[in-house]
């Protein structure tokens, strides 16, 4: 940290020495725009030649030099993709001098804020005038893709890694890191996270329709918030000083599945209009709703007791599922003066998930007293006259509503020398659940004399299959033989998450002849609250079989007939709540050991010095931040059962240097080098004191003990922008974090929280982590071509991750052993070939990731990993008119599928697969 100081004081001792040197006088101000004028060209370089002074255009294409001497200079506008363009003005004593640049293609006749390149163009500018590592995704690029969410439009960006749900894109992993390690925000407002259990944010609660840009930024400054390793994620909403044009627009398509056989509608609208020269308005709404079938098989708990693997419990599981997506912005915005911009922004993103799943499950027992299976090749044969076999049928029904929303009260001031920028915000999530039937589950047991034998073929790992005989096969498919064993109904599972900040930044910026030096100082202060409240009930109705809530499944891979009615079950319980027995001791029991409040409060503060020129680029400084912390659980001893209410309260400080540097020796080619030290904290439900521990001493801990994640991050890059609009760009990076948390299962007896235990599963702090890896990425508009090959595109990049760290074996903390980190892909990749001239415009993108560690095991032959996936998708667009614009979209045209397996035995075995066929989406664009 001492370097880190000894940069900044020198910053600033030069800056006191030289300024009684400077003469001030007067200022220029403009904008840059795209020759239509429809919009400013963000990220468009402005120089001051003769001082040797840059800047970037703001988000309305304007820009500004301040304490300029008089005379006559040279100005000059860059932007990717464009023709450089230069002005004389001729700067007076005192007042401004107004200079506006409208830039046009290297062709000298493109539009450079509407369709691929410009996309591309917008790209490549805004990462070139970035103060560190970081990519973009504008709005149209964003939509340039068939992509269902925010989730899934960050897998084109390099070193990005996206984690499915249900065949949907949800948590985003950067660099190979654990989707916690990242951190979202909306407007600059901090996004908490829906679910009761996690930090990270479910990108698929907001849609992609009504968002202006994404930014991923890898590595951080001090007026960042420091709880990120993996990459801090802004996603912005529209201006409507970002155009210079009112815009209109609406969207209506269909959306086809081809498993479900359902077409479902999609809609959206959004607009951008200046309500006067100082005032404008701008938002949008979006509307989803998608129906989809998901095939699974799952298997669990492998031995290979006798002569082969065999899993002692196989399912076979029938997901029906509808969502449904709300997702709506509106902003206001006020220029007072010259200086000052204002405004109120507003986002709100609601995610309803109603899932059926009808599941036939064969739980095959412990196989005591020497009795084995049958083990013939790749088959496993089990008999009731061996032992007991018990077959379940089940249905879950189950409705949950997910809300993010934030508000946000902001602007910014500069007056050249000052400048100041301030923000109040306010954001909660939220994740409801109630009346929800999880499951329904109705069994049969075979046992001796039932004479019933199940054969099941491992031949196909992704598909084994199962075969039934005997005298019992009859009793197997008789539903009135199954009866119910028991209903969990949750009847209110409520996960809130609040969090409220002020934010302010103060700059003063000193003008020299070959540069500008900014010393900058600001604070913030974050107030979050988490809370969970469960409560489940467990009844039962012997008299109740699955006959009397018969359905039919739609399931493929296998028969599982005969199941339950989606409704069904839930309906015999609500109706005939009296004829139901509740179990009052379980009931109790799972509700109070889930419950928890965390308040977790953040003030921060900095200090950085900022020198820039046109070669050189360099920011220093420190971020200082305490937290304090409040937490509540229970303690939940099985004998009673005996809640006790727990609480604890932490506090502590991080010091957090940090220091970006971006020189280009060369117009066309820029390198950066970045070091900064950050933090995250642990998620809120692993802290909460939720101690829970059964009549045998096996014991399940919270641990509010638990340290944050500390890491030294490093990344060096290059990047070099060609003549025409394209560029090639590589990155080292390197990460060592400490206090890396894994769960781990410690073997007593012991004593935790003082609690004593026998056996018990404790998060605890491992040993470090280390992450190095290397991103590369090609982009090129090829112009050069001649007709009609001058409309091709191409974007590719890949990323190599090696990340590492140690672990428990098998509970013992003092035998370590090596894992790649959890969500860790070691390689990703996308290519997109893309076609646009004329009217016609095409997009074919594929997206790969090597296989994954998902969850640990006790030993490295349980541990659960991830297959490898790749998937196809292509999008195509037609203009009819200026004005109207059809489309077509076609989503996993090869049908990728999910596939989970571990080691044991030597070999692959199945834990899950999915597949979820393709979806087709067809619609129309129009714009007035």
């Amino acid at each position: 940290m001492t370097f880190y100081r000894s940069v900044l004081m020198a910053g600033v001792g030069a800056a006191a020495l030289a300024i009684p040197a400077v003469s001030y006088a007067g200022e220029i101000a403009g904008h840059v725009s795209d020759a239509s004028e429809t919009a400013g060209l963000r990220a468009a370089q402005v120089r001051l030649v003769e001082l040797d002074r840059v800047v970037a255009a703001g988000r309305d294409g304007s820009y500004r030099f301040a304490d300029v001497p008089a005379g006559t200079y040279t100005l000059e506008a860059r932007y990717v993709g464009a023709e450089t363009v230069r002005k004389q003005v001729e700067v007076q004593a005192t007042g401004a001098a107004s200079v506006d640049f409208t830039l046009t293609g290297v062709r000298g006749n493109e539009i450079l804020v509407i369709g691929q390149r410009a996309n591309l163009a917008s790209a490549l500018s805004r990462k070139r005038e970035a103060d560190g590592v970081s990519d973009v995704l504008s709005r149209d690029a964003v939509g340039q893709f068939p992509d269902q969410n925010v989730a899934e439009s960050l897998r084109r960006v390099p070193g990005v890694n996206v984690l499915n749900d249900q065949g949907e894109g949800r948590f985003v992993s950067v660099r190979g890191l654990d989707p916690e390690l990242n951190a979202t925000s909306v407007n600059g407002v901090r996004l908490p996270a829906p679910e009761a259990e996690v930090r990270s944010v479910a990108l698929d609660v907001i849609s992609s329709d009504i968002i202006e840009s994404i930014e991923i930024k890898k590595s951080l400054t001090p007026d960042m918030d420091a709880d990120t390793i993996g990459a801090s994620i802004e996603v912005n909403t529209t201006s409507a000083f970002d155009r210079k044009k009112d815009y209109f627009a609406a969207k209506i398509e269909g959306s086809y599945n081809e498993l479900a056989d359902a077409l479902t509608p999609k809609g959206s609208f959004d607009f951008a209009a200046r309500l006067g020269d100082n005032v404008g308005v701008s938002g949008g709404i979006s509307y989803y709703r998608r129906k989809f079938e998901t095939d699974n098989i799952e298997a669990d708990d492998w031995s290979n007791e006798g002569t082969g693997n065999y899993a002692r419990t196989l399912e076979y599981r029938d997901y029906d599922v509808e969502r449904e997506r709300i997702s709506a912005n509106l902003g206001l915005d006020f220029r007072v003066g010259d200086s000052t911009t204002l405004y109120a922004r507003g986002m709100f993103s609601q995610f309803d998930d109603q899932e059926y799943r009808r599941r036939l499950t064969f739980d095959l027992g412990d196989f005591e007293d020497g009795k084995l299976p049958t083990i013939t090749g790749s088959t496993a044969s089990f008999s009731s006259e061996t032992e007991r076999v018990q077959v379940e049928r089940d249905i879950k029904d189950r409705f949950e509503r997910q809300q993010i929303r934030s508000f946000t009260l902001g602007g910014e001031t500069d007056t050249g020398e000052w400048k100041a920028k301030y923000s109040a915000s306010w954001s909660k999530a939220s994740e409801r659940e109630n009346g929800s039937i999880d499951p329904a589950n109705f069994r049969r047991r075979f046992e001796e004399g039932d004479d019933l034998n199940v054969t099941f073929d491992y031949s196909k790992m992704r598909n084994p299959t199962y075969a039934v005989s005997g005298a019992g096969v009859g009793a197997f498919y008789d539903p009135s033989g199954y009866e119910l064993n028991e209903i969990e109904y949750t009847k209110l599972s409520d996960s809130t998450d609040e969090e409220y900040a002020v934010k302010f930044d103060l700059g003063r910026e000193f003008a020299f002849d070959n540069g500008t030096l900014t010393i900058q100082a600001g604070g913030k202060g974050r107030w979050r609250e988490k809370r969970y409240n469960r409560e489940v009930e467990f009844w039962e109705n012997d008299s109740l079989t699955l006959a009397d809530v018969l359905g039919k499944s739609t399931y493929r891979l296998a028969d599982i007939d005969p199941v339950p009615g989606y409704r069904n079950a839930t309906k015999a319980f609500l109706d005939n709540k009296g004829d139901f027995e509740l179990n009052e001791y379980d009931s109790v029991y799972d509700s109070a050991i889930s419950d928890y409040r965390a308040d977790e409060d953040v003030m921060a503060g900095y200090l950085l010095g900022r020198w820039e020129n046109s070669k050189l680029m360099v920011i220093g400084g420190v971020r200082y931040e305490r937290t304090d912390m409040k937490l509540w659980g229970n303690s939940v001893l099985e004998d009673g059962p005996v809640i006790t209410p727990v609480r604890f309260d932490r506090t502590y400080d991080d010091w957090l240097p940090s220091l970006n540097v971006r020189y280009s020796p060369t117009d066309n080619l820029v390198l950066r080098a970045a070091g900064y030290r950050s933090l995250v904290r642990p998620k809120l439900s692993k802290l909460a004191p939720r101690f829970e521990i059964n009549e045998d001493d096996e014991a399940v801990f919270g641990n509010p003990n638990l340290k944050p994640y500390k890491a030294w991050n490093f990344d060096l890059s290059a990047e070099y922008y060609f003549a025409s609009n394209g560029a090639l760009t590589g990155a080292f990076f390197y990460k060592d974090i400490k206090n890396f948390i894994v769960d781990t299962a410690v073997d007593g007896p012991g004593t935790f929280a003082g609690i004593d235990f026998e056996e018990a599963e404790i998060p605890i702090n491992g040993d470090s982590a280390r992450v190095w890896g290397l991103e590369l990425s090609y982009s090129q508009a090829f112009t050069m071509l001649p007709s009609p090959l001058d409309g091709l595109l191409l974007q590719a990049n890949y990323t190599y991750t090696d990340a590492r760290g140690k672990v428990a074996n098998d509970g013992d903390i003092n035998d370590l052993r090596r894992i790649a980190l959890p969500s860790t892909s070691k390689h990703t990749a996308n290519i997109t070939l893309g076609y646009e001239k004329g009217p016609i415009s095409v997009r074919l993108a594929g997206t790969y990731r090597d296989k994954y560690l998902d969850e640990l095991g006790g030993v490295a032959q349980e541990d659960r990993f991830v297959d490898d996936h790749f998937q196809l998708d292509l999008s195509a667009k037609y203009k009819v008119t200026n004005n109207i614009q059809l489309f077509y979209e076609w989503v996993n045209i090869n049908n990728a599928k999910y596939v989970a397996y571990n080691k044991f035995g030597g070999r692959q075995n199945l834990l899950q697969f999915e597949e979820y066929n393709w979806t087709m989406k067809f619609g129309a664009k129009v714009n007035f």
